[in-house]
């Protein structure tokens, strides 16, 4: 027994020692972040910004890994498949890390067990959008069109397993109207219907479609966060336009899989959170229409465990399963 306890001690140092070594060579080249979306959406802009700061405070590139499909699954079972290394990184996101585990039957990875968060980087609210043509111009009046047109008014969303998409399931739940939700492949696409107006209104976050906003070519509703943005501080929050209480905020967040070394997480998480509070990239956050946020590893991963709570007993109580 003393000779077993004694290679355990010497393996467990042993494994200390390589970690460590690991780290001081740490990074000595590129490293991929997947970001589970196609180009061009709100979790993909975030990606862009970190990818491209973290490339200089590191000494090497970090490039983005667009892996979308199966709403952010295909490119989340792939982190979680991935060596612990460091030179593999996800952009965490409420969708990828608190609906998904709860929304699919199969999601097969645990948000409590699969990753070893690094830190937070924004909050960002979901927004009600709509097309020009649209009358309503308060949630509250959209409530009223939904009840008399039913399931004739058509909802986009992005995906099935995001914030967009749950949020447009929360406010059939919360208004006990029949509206028809339309998931699209990505925000890119949902943009581009919502434009052309097949889909008059569609929940969603503002990065694809602030340009759009800007020229008025879409109109936003309400933002469904807990005060107004600067971006659009002529837009209500839904609590100020009709339907009190109605929030839909995510987050988003650094990662790496688990089992990865301490010590590099604590190197990105030091280098993340030195990026995220540069003014620079608070100013970029902001532009994209987020809330720059900081934590250390520990409080992520309470941050993840508090999403996945909340969201999951959403997905229960709205009885929602996607095989």
């Amino acid at each position: 027994m003393r000779r077993l306890l004694q290679a355990a001690a010497a393996a467990a140092v042993a494994m200390v020692v390589y970690a460590q070594a690991l780290a001081q060579d740490y990074p000595n080249r590129s490293i991929a972040l997947i970001v589970p979306y196609p180009p061009g959406g709100g979790v993909d802009a975030m990606g862009r910004v970190v990818a491209e700061k973290l490339s200089a405070a590191l000494g090497q590139q970090v490039v983005v890994d667009n892996r979308a499909g199966g709403s952010a699954l295909v490119g989340t079972r792939a982190l979680v498949k991935s060596p612990p290394d460091g030179y593999t990184l996800f952009l965490g996101h409420t969708g990828s890390l608190a609906i998904n585990p709860n929304l699919y039957a199969n999601a097969g990875f645990d948000p409590r067990k699969d990753f070893a968060p690094i830190g937070l980087i924004a909050s960002m609210p979901v927004v009600l959008l709509a097309h020009p043509s649209f009358t309503a111009k308060t949630i509250g009046e959209v409530v009223a069109i939904a009840k008399q047109t039913g399931a004739n008014l058509n909802i986009g969303t992005p995906p099935a397993g995001t914030g967009g998409y749950l949020t447009a399931e929360l406010f059939k739940s919360v208004t006990g109207v029949d509206a028809t939700i339309i998931p699209f492949k990505g925000t890119a696409q949902l943009t581009n219907d919502l434009l052309g107006n097949h889909v008059p209104i569609a929940f969603g976050v503002l990065p694809p479609a602030l340009g759009n906003l800007q020229a008025g070519t879409l109109r936003a509703i309400a933002v469904l966060g807990p005060a107004r943005i600067s971006l659009l501080p002529d837009v209500p929050t839904a609590n100020e336009s009709g339907l009190p209480g109605f929030e839909s905020v995510l987050h988003y967040g650094l990662l790496a899989p688990a089992g990865t070394p301490p010590p590099i997480i604590e190197r990105l998480n030091s280098a993340l959170r030195a990026l995220v509070g540069s003014e620079e990239v608070k100013q970029r956050i902001v532009a994209e229409g987020g809330d720059p946020l900081t934590s250390t590893p520990e409080e992520y991963a309470k941050d993840i465990d508090s999403e996945e709570t909340k969201w999951g007993t959403l997905v229960r109580k709205l009885n929602l399963k996607v095989e």
